[in-house]
């Protein structure tokens, strides 16, 4: 059930990153607060790993994203997304996450032209920020879905 609110969670911001090419600091920085609290409150993360889990966890996002955000590469509501999944969950999860979303945004970058004429017009016109021509700087949250969904199944 947690694995669940975390995905519908995670589809919000990926919907959202596609469409407007941020996330909202409601939706990140909300749910970090809710992991927090929960993790302060329970004396373990949201989905039940020991309350060390989440804090290597977040040590573990803050090691990856920083300096690909010092460097331009990787955006705010990305690092507070995955802070606030590394405080909803443990190490193994932010790790496959990572690895998962990887393994989709190369599949995607090699596959993109195919996949993007099997789409519907109407799928085309929302998501036209991840069309080859409209930049080339992706939005990367529907890849951390893709990761967490990936990783949980394997996880699990």
């Amino acid at each position: 059930m947690q694995s669940i609110v975390l995905l519908l969670w995670l589809a919000l911001c990926a919907e959202q990153d596609v469409r407007e090419r941020q996330v909202a600091n409601t939706l990140t920085i909300g749910a970090a607060t809710c992991a927090l609290a929960y993790l302060f409150t329970t004396g373990h993360t949201w989905i039940g790993a020991d309350a060390s889990e989440g804090g290597w966890a977040l040590a573990l996002v803050m090691l990856l994203t920083l300096p690909g955000y010092m460097l331009g590469h990787v955006g705010a509501g990305d690092v507070k997304l995955l802070a606030a999944l590394a405080l909803a969950t443990d190490k193994m999860h932010v790790l496959g996450t990572f690895i998962g979303a990887g393994v989709a945004l190369v599949i995607w970058l090699m596959s993109r032209r195919w996949l993007w004429s099997l789409l519907s017009l109407r799928v085309k016109k929302r998501l036209t920020q991840l069309r080859e021509a409209s930049s080339s700087k992706q939005p990367f949250a529907p890849f951390l879905l893709a990761g967490f969904l990936l990783a949980a199944v394997w996880i699990q």
